[in-house]
């Protein structure tokens, strides 16, 4: 059906054929795209240094980016020469829209400005005469009047929420005075009725002006006590207004201290340089024992909110790190960081980007090994009558605390909680899921070991497979530190903030 020489499809696609991006340049239907998108994992053979392969109407024109694959479809007919430079130039545009951060994520977060660019570089199927900074320059289409336009919205926004502030600033003050004004006028009241007693009271008004709240006399002393101290926060409030208030120094308690503070109380700024290292676990379990396949990843990511403080580099300490492959991002000076550990840019004089986050550092670790999975799961269902028991452990193998740990167990088709005989840690059942949760808050040096026993009425020992495993961790398996930011020019220290984030993307025992 597709006789030009054209270009069918520009996809980005998973190693198991999930599409995540796909532009169609000719008329096809969704089912015929998902058909051959699907196809494409089986049909490439690994080990092969070939970038592309054919079928009986198409050719796929691919080029490996991580963990995906960028994908041309095109039909026999087309130029595999220009098709593989139209590939190219698709792998230059691919990482600069997604941050160098080539996964999953970030290709559908980032998958309209993708198509876009896409667009620009295909058209009908041909290519254009275009470079990756055309591209850039034709998808971003700035205007100085759309600016301007959008100035004078935010203007009028800035205006519009000064007058709420103001607004809402008189009308607290009106409540305030109006509180303030129906309490005075209750201590003149009780003039009235209460004889050498109110003249008392009212000696006590003139004595202490400013807080009329006070008139009151005999048992009704301790109510009045907290009056004042509602009074005591009013005032504060109308401090905190820019008012000049005189309050009474007898009321100056504990209390009086503690709402005169708490304006100040805000905490402390963070620093305008923010460092992020994080990784993500994919761990596949046998259910017999063993490990199938661990893969580790990683990243450091920079983000700098003051453009004076853009001007740095970061020293960081590695370990051994045996099996851990290491990749900088393409402005990073390679040779620096290989050699002194540090990263930097290239140009010296150039200054890392300031308000988006920049990943700076990446790495990848992928083992068969089951010492260097950081929490292994061991069970042994066994059947007797009508009945499944479950014995079930749990090894932490790691030096660093593990938070939030669930272990999640299906049991498909059981309504009622299982008989759970012993636990270290809590339980949950989820009968419209059918899923029993095994909750540890946090495993460490006191807890490394623990196991839970329960049994099930259904005379199947295989229903409680796949096990999901979930933790998180301040700590990641890859041996990276920071040691010191400094600034670039002067070679001064800099302050920076640092967070460490180890999560499971994915761990399943089946």
């Amino acid at each position: 059906p597709f006789s030009r020489m054209v270009v069918l499809a520009a996809s980005v696609v998973s190693k198991t054929g999930k599409a995540l991006v796909s532009r169609q340049f000719v008329e096809m239907t969704r089912i015929r795209i998902e058909g051959l998108l699907a196809a494409f994992p089986k049909l490439v053979g690994t080990g092969k240094q070939h970038t592309y392969v054919e079928t009986e109407n198409v050719r796929y024109v691919y080029q490996p980016m991580e963990t995906l694959y960028l994908l041309l479809i095109t039909n026999k007919q087309s130029n595999i020469l220009e098709d593989l430079d139209t590939l190219r130039l698709l792998s230059k545009v691919v990482p600069e829209y997604c941050q160098q951060m080539v996964d999953e994520d970030t290709v559908s977060k980032n998958a309209f400005d993708l198509i876009f660019a896409f667009d620009e570089i295909i058209s009908l199927g041909h290519k254009e005469n275009v470079t990756l900074q055309q591209v850039k320059t034709y998808t971003e289409m700035e205007s100085h009047e759309e600016r301007l336009h959008k100035m004078i919205i935010q203007s009028k926004i800035n205006d519009t929420k000064d007058v709420m502030k103001r607004k809402a600033s008189e009308i607290d003050k009106a409540k305030v005075e109006k509180k303030l004004e129906s309490k005075g006028f209750g201590g003149m009241s009780a003039l009235g009725g209460s004889g050498m007693g109110g003249m008392g009271g009212m000696g006590g008004m003139r004595g202490s002006s400013q807080a009329p709240a006070k008139a009151s006399t005999g048992p009704k002393k301790g109510m009045v006590l907290g009056k004042t101290q509602k009074t005591n926060a009013f005032m504060e409030a109308l401090k905190a207004e820019g008012e000049a208030v005189e309050t009474d120094s007898r009321s100056k308690g504990p209390a009086a201290g503690a709402v005169a503070a708490a304006p100040g109380a805000f905490a402390p700024p963070a620093e305008s340089v923010q460092i992020s290292i994080e990784e993500k676990l994919v761990v596949a379990l046998k259910k017999d024992g063993g490990l199938e396949n661990m893969e580790v990843q990683g990243t450091m990511t920079l983000e700098i909110e003051n453009e004076e403080d853009s001007f740095i580099r970061v020293h960081v300490e590695q370990g051994q790190n045996r099996g851990f492959q290491f990749k900088t991002h393409p402005n990073i000076d390679k040779s620096l960081h290989a050699s002194e550990g540090i990263l930097g840019l290239k140009d010296a004089s150039r200054a890392f980007p300031a308000g988006s986050p920049l990943g700076i550092l990446k790495w990848r670790m992928q083992t068969r090994d089951e010492s260097a999975v950081p929490l292994s799961i061991n069970c042994w269902p066994s059947v007797s009558g009508n009945e499944c028991y479950v014995s079930i452990e749990y090894e932490a193998t790691q030096e660093f605390d593990l938070h939030n740990v669930v272990i999640a167990i299906p049991m498909p088709g059981v309504r009622d909680a299982p008989n759970v005989s012993q636990i270290d840690g809590d339980f949950r059942f989820d009968p419209r899921k059918g899923v029993l949760e095994w909750e540890i808050e946090l495993i460490d040096s006191s807890n490394k070991n623990g196991s839970m026993e329960f049994s099930i009425p259904v005379p199947d020992p295989d229903i409680i497979f796949p096990i999901e495993v979930a933790f998180s961790s301040k700590a990641t398996l890859c041996d990276l530190k920071v040691a010191t930011v400094v600034n670039s020019q002067d070679g001064t220290p800099a302050k920076y903030g640092l967070k460490t984030h180890m999560a499971v993307e994915s761990f399943q025992v089946a």
